[in-house]
């Protein structure tokens, strides 16, 4: 089946148009707002706290994804994409009326990062709905270009629009990219899936811890998800805040560049992390989805590592490139896996404890925070990457034999 092949469907077609849109307004703001927090407070420790809000709902992830399960995941995404709309109406409002300051946007971060986190999962739960086993990894490639092409136009386009126009123009396009994205969500046709129906003789409250006793018994019943949730836990916790939410620290202070380094710099992760999706999505089947995420995590590890010592703007931007690529090989296989061993009536649910390994970024943040401000980003990236790398080799030995498994039957 070709790279094109998924776009016939008419559902995912339409998801991925809409996460396009979405993804662009995710990019923009964490570079914008980011920045604009930074240069106004002057503060790191206000920097990670600002970005450590945004996924402030990483815990609920789970909840929300039970009532994906009971509701309808469509109708859940619906919602949470008109959550967005509106809550970057009211941050607009507040640019254009002379009200944005850093304690707006620290609101608004945490009313946006109580849904944001669990958008990624509803995303991959749709696809492994609609799209046929064949291609999942194929269509997963192929929608993870939706956020790593928006990380490398979004911030490109965010510093461009920050410089020329203003926060005011800024926050008024992010808004209007997550009206975009609603509007294509709405367009979503049923899955085919029934959402579940409440067990009888239960309140609604009984029913919600119910299914998430269940979930979480079935990932310490399945080997190969416990070893994937740990993975995830781990990358998210020492290795995305080092080149996600820390980097306007990078730029500033270890290439001593403006926002336009700091674009330039996020640009190249998201360059190599675009490569690596598209690659992925040619590839499709032929990848050993279990053994590329592993080898890859290591070589992202390394990539960091050296781009902690990179001596140059020029020579980091290449680092970042690299790194984006290995990230791609990394995250993509992992939810391909996923999507695989998890049986249906789990999926959504799984997902949602999956993402609640994303709660490791916030953790690492704020950890780092002090860190950076006693010995430096890059003894503090170096520490974390230290640790990285042991845990990775950990999770390699104790769970080899159920990943390869995976990888054989992923592969049929």
């Amino acid at each position: 089946m070709n790279a094109e092949s998924p776009f016939r469907i008419r559902s995912f077609r339409h998801q991925w148009t809409a996460d396009l849109a979405v993804s662009w307004a995710f990019e923009m703001e964490t570079m914008v707002l980011g920045w604009y927090v930074l240069t106004t407070t002057g503060s790191v420790v206000m920097l990670t706290l600002f970005a450590s809000l945004q996924y402030v709902g990483t815990l609920l992830a789970p909840t929300f994804g039970a009532v994906g399960h009971r509701i309808g995941n469509r109708k859940l995404f619906c919602a949470i994409r008109l959550a967005y709309a509106a809550l970057a109406a009211l941050l607009a409002l507040a640019a254009f009326t002379g009200t944005l300051s850093p304690l707006v946007l620290f609101a608004y971060a945490a009313a946006i990062g109580i849904v944001r986190p669990s958008d990624m999962a509803i995303r991959f739960t749709l696809i492994g709905e609609t799209v046929p086993g064949a291609s999942l990894m194929t269509a997963s490639g192929i929608q993870r270009t939706t956020s790593d092409s928006a990380r490398l136009t979004g911030y490109l386009t965010g510093a461009g629009l920050f410089t020329l126009l203003g926060i005011e123009i800024t926050v008024l396009c992010i808004a209007s990219l997550y009206a975009i994205g609603f509007a294509f969500t709405l367009q979503l046709p049923d899955s085919g899936t029934r959402a579940a129906r409440p067990r009888s003789g239960g309140s609604a409250l009984t029913t919600h811890w119910t299914d998430l006793r269940e979930t979480v018994h079935y990932v310490l019943a399945t080997p190969t998800l416990l070893a994937i949730m740990y993975l995830a836990l781990l990358v998210n916790a020492t290795a995305f805040p080092l080149i996600n939410g820390l980097l306007p620290i990078v730029a500033r202070d270890v290439f001593g560049s403006d926002q336009v380094g700091l674009s330039y710099l996020a640009a190249g992760f998201a360059a190599g992390a675009l490569a690596g999706s598209i690659t992925l999505s040619s590839l499709g089947s032929r990848v050993n989805p279990a053994r590329a995420m592993i080898v890859s995590c290591l070589a992202w590890y390394v990539l960091i590592v050296v781009f902690a010592h990179a001596p140059t703007l020029e020579s980091g931007i290449v680092l970042m490139l690299l790194g984006g690529f290995a990230q791609s090989f990394c995250i993509v296989p992992m939810s391909v896996v996923l999507l695989h061993v998890t049986e249906q009536q789990f999926r959504s649910r799984i997902m949602g404890i999956r993402i609640m390994a994303v709660y490791g970024v916030p953790i690492g943040l704020l950890c780092a925070g002090p860190l950076i401000a006693h010995y430096g980003y890059t003894v503090t990236a170096t520490l974390y990457c230290i640790v990285g790398l042991t845990c990775t080799g950990l999770v390699l030995a104790l769970w080899h034999k159920n990943l390869s498994a995976c990888s054989q039957s992923s592969r049929q």
